[in-house]
């Protein structure tokens, strides 16, 4: 996949902004990405998969660990969890991971092209930044000298 950081920043030709506007930058693309394949996402889906999944992302507990029941009930042994639990540092048994695998075996399971949707939103989202880079940088550039107009060259005389 792809990690939001400064090599990706780096790759859109962006690692020179000061770092808060790095960190802010990175924040309103992950919301974009969010916000766009989320809607992409959710097209096609019934009401009840919609309901399901807000539940999950709302972690309720009942939401959660009725899908975990149905569609993974050995979750801490899945491969999945295990990984996911290496890449954060944390237990295999802390109630975030559980959520967040929950979430993700959702997708998994109900939309089985999540990581080629979202594969293709940050596609799209990379050529929007990279066409809007100078607008982007346009705010870091030195200040410039300050414009010159006729009448300063006719004082100047």
């Amino acid at each position: 996949m792809f990690q939001l950081n400064e090599e990706f920043l780096k790759e859109l030709g962006l690692d020179q902004l000061p770092e808060d506007q790095q960190k802010s930058l990175l924040q309103h693309i992950y919301s974009e990405l969010e916000l766009r394949a989320g809607e992409r996402l959710s097209q096609g889906m019934s009401d009840a998969q919609l309901e399901e999944f807000e539940g999950i992302i709302d972690k309720t507990p009942d939401a959660v660990d009725d899908f975990l029941m149905k569609h993974a009930p050995n979750y801490q042994q899945e491969p999945m969890l295990q990984k996911m639990s290496q890449a954060s540092g944390l237990p295999v048994d802390d109630p975030r991971l559980k959520d967040e695998f929950a979430a993700t075996k959702w997708l998994e399971v109900n939309r089985p092209d999540y990581r080629d949707v979202v594969a293709a939103v940050m596609a799209d989202l990379k050529k929007e930044i990279i066409a809007n880079k100078d607008a982007i940088l346009g705010g870091m550039s030195a200040p410039s000298a300050p414009q010159q107009t006729q009448s300063d060259f006719d004082l100047a005389a």
